[in-house]
């Protein structure tokens, strides 16, 4: 499965370069009796139906011209956004995230919490930097790294 997705992640890079989009992952998994081709896309101030349709579209013409199939199998192939609380999952994302609303899951409480949200203020080697004006008196606090089990964008409501 990962050549799969090796193969489809360089036949879509061209496709997202040449739109200004950016590649957020691809998958390719079972599900019941279907396969599924996953890929997600990016850009900044968001990716509308459209983009999705034309990059479906021009990556599924390419798939299909590719002599020998990348893949023999039936699929479905999705083209989507990530989501609007997409997951950040390494270091060069949560600094993309800077000044971004997001929430952050900890392995361990942290002044009495095992959640936070606000706004990420700042990352490094070690930590992140939230603010939120809710916290009561602490409106910074700075999570180390190894404490977090998860972060992702969120919407504030």
């Amino acid at each position: 499965m990962s050549n799969v997705v090796e193969t489809v992640k360089q036949v879509v890079k061209p496709i997202l370069e040449k739109q200004s989009f950016s590649l957020f992952d691809v998958e390719f998994v079972k599900e019941n009796k279907s396969w599924y081709l996953r890929v997600y896309i990016d850009k900044k101030g968001g990716v509308t139906i459209d983009d999705c349709v034309l990059v479906s579209d021009e990556l599924g013409e390419k798939l299909d011209e590719m002599d020998p199939d990348p893949i023999p199998q039936q699929y479905f192939l999705e083209v989507s956004s990530p989501g609007a609380e997409r997951p950040l999952r390494n270091d060069d994302e949560l600094l993309q995230a800077v000044d971004e609303y997001v929430h952050v899951s900890l392995y361990q409480n942290l002044n009495g919490q095992k959640t936070y949200e606000g706004y990420l203020r700042a990352v490094d080697k070690d930590s992140l930097t939230l603010q939120n004006d809710q916290w009561g008196k602490q409106d910074t606090v700075i999570i180390p790294k190894k404490l977090v089990a998860k972060s992702r964008l969120a919407i504030k409501f």
